[in-house]
């Protein structure tokens, strides 16, 4: 079977081919990158770039173990630049297993006539030290798992029947994680999302940052990921744990939740203040970065189709590029407050609309005194479009073509 083509990244990424500039993809461990590395390459050698001024290393191969030491990663590609000649192509995935990466890049752009594409499983791939180091110097994406569009566009290419709401589905229980699309059943599929996550928290995580409770880590992103869309303070979560018998302080949650979020399993979305334009420090909400990985450790049986619709409404606007938000209007919730360039719009999510639903979610965006686009999805098939209120259908929307 093919994988697609992701043209909504080749798209940002192709302006910057050739350009002076460091390509950094920032996405979670299995989320498409190393699919995305392909495919530049792709476009490259149907530029008519020679395949040998192409420079692959994939770090997370044991066969390139021995460069995760800095100056080794530097002498071997200085050397295969060498054999080259002319001008070469550095593709680095997983560039955070080299030990002062951040000091070998750059020395690669003064050293050498290239053109450099990095990607890491870390969100704060490029903080501190290594923003210093390359500070003007790069421009990032941030890769998310496929979205239902991208998978409706892998069923067609490879010729493979579906009905739209199969289709949707199996996005709500197994995720967007690219591979799982290629694996023959359900076990296989379970069992590849169950190695991934243990990846995520054991490799990325526990191994990196040395945590020493591990059950109080795995106990604390259980929870977060049974209890996505509601809020939280790291207060709240620590009287939770306690009460199941976790041992522990505010401080070392709020770590292990930042810990967390750098693993890109989690995601935490501020909440903002519509009336006075600021961001609202009590509380947070969670969103899990691939639903499928939510899923397969989720310790509740219940069903809560209403926080998946809002989980995978949040990952399709940041999958368009949106800055996304929780808004808050007086006593009201807005579910999200999306941002892009000066384009800004209000999203209300619900699972289905009842009389006391529509009340709810058309009143808040109607109490919003302003003019931007406002939004209120659920699984509603009849259009209930109201005062310039525009309701979607969740499939309708998430296959939508058009720019929202």
């Amino acid at each position: 079977m093919e994988m697609i083509k992701r043209n909504r990244y080749l798209d940002q990424i192709s302006p910057f081919i050739d350009k002076d500039l460091i390509k950094v993809l920032i996405g979670l461990r299995r989320s498409g990158k190393t699919i995305l590395l392909s495919q530049i390459r792709d476009i490259l050698l149907d530029q008519g770039v020679p395949e040998k001024n192409i420079i692959e290393i994939n770090f997370e191969s044991r066969r390139f173990k021995k460069l995760e030491d800095a100056d080794a990663f530097y002498q071997y590609v200085m050397e295969r630049a060498e054999q080259a000649g002319g001008r070469v192509y550095l593709f680095f995935d997983e560039i955070q297993h080299v030990k002062e990466w951040h000091s070998v890049i750059p020395s690669f752009r003064i050293d050498l006539d290239c053109d450099i594409y990095v990607t890491g499983s870390n969100s704060k791939l490029l903080s501190g030290e290594l923003a210093t180091n390359m500070a003007g110097r790069y421009v990032s994406f941030h890769v998310y798992p496929f979205v239902l569009s991208e998978i409706q566009e892998f069923y067609e290419k490879n010729s493979i029947p579906y009905r739209r709401e199969q289709l949707f589905a199996d996005y709500l229980k197994y995720g967007g994680l690219p591979m799982r699309l290629l694996l023959p059943d359900e076990h296989s599929v379970r069992t590849y999302l169950e190695d991934v996550y243990d990846s995520v928290v054991m490799k990325d995580i526990l191994s990196r940052y040395a945590i020493k409770n591990e059950n109080l880590l795995r106990k604390l992103l259980e929870f977060l990921l049974d209890n996505i869309g509601n809020p939280f303070s790291a207060r709240s979560i620590s009287r939770t744990l306690k009460a199941a018998g976790f041992s522990t302080t505010v401080e070392t949650l709020l770590n292990y939740i930042d810990k967390l979020q750098e693993g890109m399993i989690l995601s935490k979305v501020e909440r903002y203040d519509i009336k006075g334009k600021s961001i609202l420090a009590s509380t947070e909400k969670y969103y899990a970065g691939d639903i499928g990985l939510r899923n397969i450790n989720k310790a509740s049986e219940q069903t809560d189709s209403s926080k998946l619709f809002e989980n995978v409404v949040y990952l399709e606007m940041l999958s368009r590029g949106y800055d996304v938000k929780v808004g808050k209007l007086d006593s009201q919730e807005i579910d999200f407050v999306c941002y892009k360039g000066q384009k800004k719009l209000y999203i209300q999510v619900a699972y289905v609309l009842t009389e006391d639903c529509i009340v709810r979610e058309f009143g808040n965006l109607e109490n919003i005194d302003d003019n931007y686009p406002k939004y209120v999805i659920s699984s509603d098939i009849v259009d209930m479009s109201r005062n310039g209120i525009i309701h979607y259908n969740i499939i309708d929307f998430l296959l939508d073509k058009h720019e929202i």
